[in-house]
Parts: structure tokens; sequence; C-alpha cells
């Protein structure tokens, strides 16, 4: 509430301690004591740069694989560090050339500490006569944004509820252990197997949207109590690792709905044809990897029951093993042999069998339609470096707030704000909503939000209309 044109009447500039923001943490693995900056030598002046040369830094073209970016007026070389990045080598190297301010506000939590390590990365800073991001941006946005995030961090909407999240916790333990005393009771017919799947697949859903929150470090106040629990949430309870999934989804984040930059739109064009632009791009090349224009059709075989039983379940292991994630592996087989050593004695093998694949079926279907309803049916583009948060609202809509779209969906119906602060807890999200919905107003930014089943049905929509625009190019273009 920091700012006149979003505090409400009313409410004080002010708030007492035990409401400003936890004590930040990195949003990254712990490090040793950073070593000391070599290049800072005492009484030297900083190297300025323009924009034009910054921009001309991303790694690719000329010069050959340099890379800088801008954080606070700072230019950082991160030509050599960027494969040792902590949170992953892609998603940094998504800013490179850029100003990169807001993503780093948005990630790291403990800065003070992360900025130690930028200290040997520092080769100067922009010149006095640039402007602090790029001259294409829209100032006044950018600035109102920060102002957003200083009220946000005031008010301690990024101070978590441990209640709140054990109770999730044990709700997913309690439908775990209901699941197998369903069929240790009742028996292995129809009905008793059938209702243990049901709740099995709702065990999965939930652990998914809970690991979410962890791998977020949403949680916790100390970013290793949030690895280790997500790892034991992923791992344990989904069978899945944890450096998978942060590999992706950190990608995701910095660059949503960017083609050839958030791995979650991967699927074009080898599966479909999304965005408007990639599409008609796509005909006019006359490529055709499949029959887009029927792709809102073929979308139910492939899409919502096929990505997690067909391709997820056996890319987990091939990620785990090929990058060497001896501990993520380990998490993932003590959720196998648990789930073997309860159902066995109960179903026989192919009753195991049967189980399982049953209980990843709802688990996909879940998973496909709360997460692309926020985000197929929104902008798809290449990388055109808006600002930080033109970049989230284009790409994300929300779905209307109610008890059970909030825990159908994770919260995730508030995909605008998580996005736009995504170590957030989720439990805060509906408080900062209007602060948001204000700025948006103010700047002319659409802020989408639905029903349920309309969210659902845009999916097919958006897929229909995008297949029409690639048959067009790809007959007549």
């Amino acid at each position: 509430w920091g700012s006149p044109f979003l505090r409400p009447a009313g409410i004080p500039r002010g708030l007492p301690s035990q409401h400003r923001p936890r004590r930040q943490q990195r949003a990254g693995m712990e490090e040793p004591e950073p070593e000391p900056d070599p290049g800072a030598g005492a009484g030297s002046s900083p190297r300025r740069f323009t924009w034009e040369e910054i921009g001309l830094r991303t790694g690719r073209g000329h010069p050959q694989q340099e890379r800088w970016l801008v954080i606070d007026r700072k230019v950082y070389d991160i030509s050599q560090f960027y494969r040792r990045h902590p949170g992953g080598a892609r998603v940094i190297s998504h800013y490179a050339g850029q100003d990169a301010t807001d993503p780093f506000t948005a990630f790291h939590l403990d800065k003070a500490l992360v900025r130690k390590y930028m200290s040997s990365l520092l080769i100067g800073e922009l010149a006095s006569d640039q402007p602090s991001f790029e001259p294409s941006k829209n100032k006044l946005l950018v600035e109102d944004f920060r102002e957003l995030r200083t009220t946000v961090e005031r008010m301690g909407l990024l101070n978590p509820n441990h209640l709140f999240f054990f109770l999730l916790l044990l709700h997913i333990l309690l439908l775990d252990a209901a699941a197998w005393l369903t069929i240790w009771y009742f028996g292995s017919s129809f009905l008793p197997f059938l209702f243990s799947a049901l709740l099995l697949g709702t065990v999965q859903a939930q652990a998914g949207w809970l690991q979410h929150d962890f791998g977020h470090l949403s949680v916790f106040s100390k970013s290793k109590w949030n690895h280790l629990v997500h790892k034991f949430v992923i791992g344990h309870l989904k069978g899945a690792p944890a450096s998978w999934w942060n590999h992706l989804h950190f990608q995701h984040h910095a660059k949503p709905n960017c083609f050839r930059k958030d791995p979650d739109v991967n699927m074009h064009p080898l599966f479909f044809a999304l965005g408007k632009t990639l599409s008609v791009e796509l005909g006019m090349k006359k490529k055709k990897f499949m029959p887009y224009n029927h792709q809102h059709k073929y979308f139910f075989i492939i899409g919502p029951p096929a990505l997690v039983p067909l391709y997820f379940q056996w890319y987990i292991f091939y990620f785990a093993v090929q990058r060497r994630q001896w501990v993520d592996l380990v998490w993932m087989l003590t959720f196998y042999i648990r789930f073997f050593l309860t159902y066995l004695p109960l179903l026989g093998a192919k009753g195991l069998l049967g189980l399982f694949l049953l209980v990843r079926l709802i688990e996909s279907n879940w998973f496909v339609w709360v997460t692309q309803m926020n985000h197929i049916p929104m902008h798809i583009d290449y990388d055109k470096n808006v600002d930080w948060f033109s970049t989230q609202l284009q790409a994300t809509c929300n779905v209307h707030q109610s008890l059970f779209n909030d825990w159908f969906s994770g919260h995730l119906n508030f995909q605008i704000e998580h996005h736009l602060f995504p170590t957030m807890p989720r439990h805060n999200y509906w408080k900062v909503a209007p602060l948001v919905k204000s700025l948006c107003a103010k700047h002319g930014v659409e802020y989408q939000s639905k029903p349920l089943f309309t969210a659902f049905a845009d999916i097919v929509h958006s897929l229909k209309d995008s297949g029409e625009l690639w048959l067009n190019a790809y007959l007549h273009k």
C-alpha cells in the first residue's frame, strides 16, 4: 500500500515489525564463502557501457559467445559463469544482453548474499546518459511495478504461514493412507480399486502443487529446508527428480510463452502450432510435422492423457541418470519401492501395474488441464524483451477464485500474481491481486480472469484458431 495510487483509504504507510518481510534467503544452492574480486583495484573507475553495446552480448552472433547482463545499472559478464549458475545455465542466459533487474529480484531471496558472489563478474556500469533499462521499455510501468514490489515486501506478503503448508501436506498423507486402506479393507474388486485410484490420483496432483511451493522457496525462511522438503515431496511422494523440475520451471518463469526460451512451449512445432505469430510463420515456411488444423482434436489424445504416463514417466529417469543426479534418483526410487511393497501383496503384479497406470492417467489429465489453461490461450511468440510486468501479463491469465478452484489448481488460478512474485506463498495471492489489478488499470494492461470451465475450453479454442491460421498460411501465403 506504499504508493498513493495503490493504497486504499485507512491503510497506514508503516507496518509493525512483525509484518515486515522475513529475512531474505538466496534462491539457489548453499555456497562457500565468496572469493574476493580479483579485478577490483583501489581508486579505479568503472567502465561505462551503452545499451547498444550490451545488446550485442547475447551469446549469439557477434561478438561470439559473450554474455552480459545488467542488474541495477551494474554490468556483469556471465560468459564463463553461466554454466555454473546454481539456478541453471539456460535461465540466466535467457537474459543475456538485457536488463535482468526484475527477474533477479523475483527469483533471489537473499540478494545481499548473491551480490557478493556477483562481484567477480562485475565489469562496469551503464554510462550516465543511459537509462536504467532498455529505452524500448515502458519507463513508468517499470517504475510503478518496482514500487509495488516494495509495497509487497513491506506488507509482509512474502512471509509464509507454516500451518497452512503443514495442513496441505497432512491432507496429502491422509489421502495416501486412505487409498491403501480402501483396498486392504474392501478388497480389490472394481469399485474399491477405482476409488483407491481416484484417491491416489488426487495425492499425485496435490503433491505436485505442494512440491511447486517448496521448489519456489515459498515455505521456509531458509532455502536449504525448502530444497530438502522439495526433494521429499517430489521424489518420495511423486517419484520425480527435483533437479528436473528446477531446470524446466525456472526457464518457464523467466520467459513465459517465449519460443526457444520457455520449455513449456517446446511442443511447437513438432506436435502443435502455438500462437498466432508462430503458426503463421510455420505455415509460410510450408512446414507440416502434424495436421495442425486438427490439433484441437488430437490434443485430447496426445495431450492430457499421454503427457505423464507416456513421456514424463520415462524421461525423468533419463534426466536423472544423464545428468548424474544420484541423490534425486535415490529419492525417486523410494517412491517406487514404497508403492511396490504396499500394493503388490494386495493386488498382484498385474493389478499393481494397472493401478499405477490409472493413477498416472488421472494425474496427467489433472496436471495438463490446470497448467495449460493459464498459458496456451495467451500470447506466444519469440522473446521481444519487454518489461517484466508486461512479459508476465501477456503470457498468463487467472481463473476465478473459489475454495474449490484454489484447492483444485493449487492456487495456480492466481497465475498472474504467481508469475509476478514467484516466491510469494500461495495463501497471499488473493491479497496482492487487487494491487496488481490497480496497476493494470492504470497502465491499460489487460488483466484476464475467467471461470474454470471457460479456461479449459479456451485451450481447445486457441488450438483450433492457431491451427486454422497455420492452414491458411500453408495453402495461400
